[in-house]
């Protein structure tokens, strides 16, 4: 085993950890989403008795936001 493919070994080795934890911290980010999502529904709708429309779209606004931005580390970890 040469030179190269030793640190072409560890570099395919560290890109994959890297995905994986990628991965991981955007799976916990999406269950932390979900459980606020939860607590916020109950609060929202009290929210639109006192006409609060823009918290849902203050929420879509975040959720594209986030979708972007993990788009973009899946390019980056895609790459």
């Amino acid at each position: 085993m040469g030179m190269k493919d030793q640190f072409q070994d560890k570099a395919e080795e560290l890109a994959g950890k890297a995905k994986e934890k990628a991965g991981q911290g955007r799976d916990e980010a999406r269950e932390r989403g979900q459980e606020r999502g939860g607590q916020e529904r109950g609060g929202s709708e009290r929210g639109q008795e006192r006409g609060g429309p823009e918290r849902g779209q203050q929420r879509d606004e975040a959720s594209e936001r986030m979708q972007r931005e993990e788009d973009r580390m899946d390019q980056d970890y895609d790459a």
